[in-house]
């Protein structure tokens, strides 16, 4: 072994490795595409308590495939609990066979009651050196987070035999860690990248995110590329992109655990995860033409994105982009691969995206193994996504196909797209003009996000004709915003057998604490038969009425439309866990309190004046 370098081998369970391989073939939710041929799709065990003697629990994963085409399969060995700040080991597993079977487990660095982690490793092609960022700090032994201000800082090793072996850390600590970074600091946790295309080729990049503590809080989140251009030999902060901390905790956003992609034009973008901002959506992007040297332009959030809070991951496939995430927009579960092919503009949507799984799940890492087939290393569980580490592997055919555009049904409002129409409803006669039946199964409308969709703090007031007969299951009418008990929403829809139609709202004012108010009817009207509903925000006060049957509550005042994915879908939840067994017409959203005159004036319905959404729904085309 040459000098300075080291590995230890844990002992594992006399498992074969054959026998870790799992098919596993979940049913995938309603608004999800089913997986291809099973051929094209296998799926194992990577690092699970039970199998790695010496572990409470695994976490945070990244993956790369070296020069000779071994796959390296990093991940956290947390020893005593699942905490993010106690005793915790960055280990390995190796596959010289791309995936089919692994190594041993080895440690990499070993934490000895601190926190050792975040491992970011980056594959230098020109060399073949491995390199591996990582960040330690003081470990706990009450499974508690890292105190602020976390006292992290960041390391660097490096391999040249494929990972079997690895250098002793150094401290990055002096080339990329200013003074005022001086609290949470973390690299990737996924893998980094090395520029192939114009004068930037052969430098090294990966990302980090870091906070600044002034000795009584934090006041800034910095999200920034760490860059060298002397393979490895040297390291410095490249682009960077700050937000303020206001005193109340209050931010717009907070671009945490990048992850890159070198787009077909030799540009960077960068996706991130969103934690907490005031701004729209849980991921945010942004886009280097100077190989890392600066950003074009701050961070943009993704309202209409659909993701829980969490880390994800990027891959290029030819002219296709993938990005790995959970599809759930609340929880973390049904990790998903969704494709941009225009370099990151836009995203698939849920429905278009390939289910991995409908299991609980959450960080992830993906790696090219071959010209078609590629490796997803994520977390995953039947009970809780930290159960164990997986490793997917899949051919580009397994993916969904790229999709021509849905049918549209018209939006009326000002500056308004047509809507997507979903699955393949019944157009049916409605109480003026057509209408659209809903099969409860994949049926709905989907608006494109625009600026103009969000309520905000606003009154606002929604109209709508329904007609259902189900006696079970959540019938959605209208879905405005998120999703959970935390996420700024407004919805409407029939509960049957709670025998009502219910109304929530829930906001965000300042720092405080999420709440919401609801509204509900005394009966399901479920008959079968149209009735027209009015839900209105105004006064103090929140009002439902079917049929001109009121019912109201006290407002809570705050903002509808804050901080979590905003989606606007009619006969369908924001999640896709529930579909509408019935009809609607004529919805209407005004961006303020209607009162009942103007309701029943018959001039205010034909305008667009105020109206957020206006979808008569009597005509679809494509």
């Amino acid at each position: 072994m040459p000098p300075g370098l080291r590995t230890r081998l844990r002992p594992v369970l006399a498992l074969a490795l054959a026998g870790l391989l799992l098919p596993f073939l979940t049913a995938a939710p309603a608004h999800a595409q089913p997986a291809a041929a099973v051929s094209d799709f296998t799926q194992q065990v990577l690092f699970k308590a039970a199998q790695d003697p010496g572990y409470a629990c695994f976490r945070i994963p990244a993956v790369v495939r070296t020069t000779d085409g071994t796959l390296l399969a990093f991940a956290e060995g947390r020893v005593l609990n699942c905490g993010d700040a106690a005793d915790i080991d960055i280990v390995l597993k190796r596959s010289t066979d791309g995936g089919r079977t692994w190594g041993p487990l080895q440690v990499v660095t070993e934490g000895a009651g601190d926190t050792h982690g975040n491992p970011a490793p980056v594959v230098d092609r020109d060399t073949g050196r491995i390199w591996l960022a990582e960040t330690y700090n003081t470990g706990r032994g009450d499974g508690a987070s890292c105190r602020v201000p976390c006292d992290r800082t960041p390391h660097l090793q490096f391999s040249d035999d494929d990972g079997e072996t690895w250098s002793a850390p150094r401290d990055l600590s002096p080339e990329i860690l200013p003074a005022d970074w001086n609290s949470w600091y973390a690299t990737g946790p996924v893998h980094g990248i090395q520029l192939t295309r114009g004068r930037y080729a052969g430098r090294l990049v990966f990302g980090v995110n870091t906070e600044t503590w002034d000795g009584t809080r934090v006041t800034a989140n910095h999200a920034a590329l760490i860059v060298s251009d002397d393979h490895g030999g040297h390291w410095r902060t490249g682009a960077t992109d700050t937000w303020p901390i206001a005193a109340d905790g209050t931010f717009r956003q907070k671009p945490s655990e990048l992850t890159l992609a070198e787009r077909a034009d030799g540009s960077v973008l960068v996706s991130g995860r969103e934690q907490d901002g005031t701004d729209l959506g849980h991921r945010t992007q942004a886009v280097s033409r100077d190989g890392g040297t600066a950003f074009t332009g701050p961070f943009r959030a993704l309202p209409d994105l659909y993701t829980p809070q969490v880390q994800g991951s990027m891959l290029r496939l030819g002219d296709r982009l993938l990005l790995a995430c959970p599809g759930d927009p609340d929880r973390r579960r049904t990790m998903m691969i969704r494709s941009s092919y225009d370099g990151g503009r836009t995203w698939d949507s849920a429905d278009r995206g390939t289910v991995v799984t409908t299991d609980w799940s959450g960080y992830s890492d993906l790696v090219r193994i071959g010209s078609t087939t590629v490796g997803l290393l994520y977390e995953g569980g039947a009970v809780d996504a930290r159960d164990e580490i997986r490793f997917a592997r899949f051919t580009e055919d397994w993916l969904a196909p790229r999709r021509g555009p849905d049918p549209v049904t018209p939006d009326l409002a000002r500056h308004a797209r047509p809507a997507a129409v979903l699955g393949d409803p019944e157009r049916v006669d409605g109480v003026s003009g057509g209408a659209l039946e809903f099969d409860g199964t994949d049926d709905a409308v989907r608006l494109p996000y625009r600026a103009g969709l969000p309520l905000g703090t606003k009154d606002f007031t929604v109209s709508l004709w329904f007609r259902y007969s189900a006696t079970a299951g959540e019938q959605p009418l209208l879905w405005m915003g998120g999703i959970g008990t935390s996420q700024p929403q407004v919805w409407l829809r029939g509960e049957p057998a709670s025998d009502r139609v219910r109304a929530l709202i829930t906001v965000r004012n300042g720092a405080g604490a999420p709440q919401s108010a609801s509204v509900q009817t005394p009966a399901a009207y479920n008959d079968g038969r149209w009735h027209h509903a009015v839900l209105r925000r105004g006064g103090g006060l929140l009002s439902l009425s079917v049929d001109g049957a009121a019912v109201t509550t006290a407002d809570r005042p705050g903002s509808v439309s804050r901080n979590s994915p905003f989606g606007v879908h009619l006969g369908q939840r924001m999640d896709g866990r529930a579909f509408l067994t019935g009809a609607l017409d004529e919805v209407r959203v005004w961006d303020r309190a209607l009162d009942d005159a103007e309701l029943a004036d018959p001039d205010v319905p034909r305008s667009a004046q105020d109206t957020v959404v206006w979808l008569p729904l009597d005509r679809v085309r494509g």
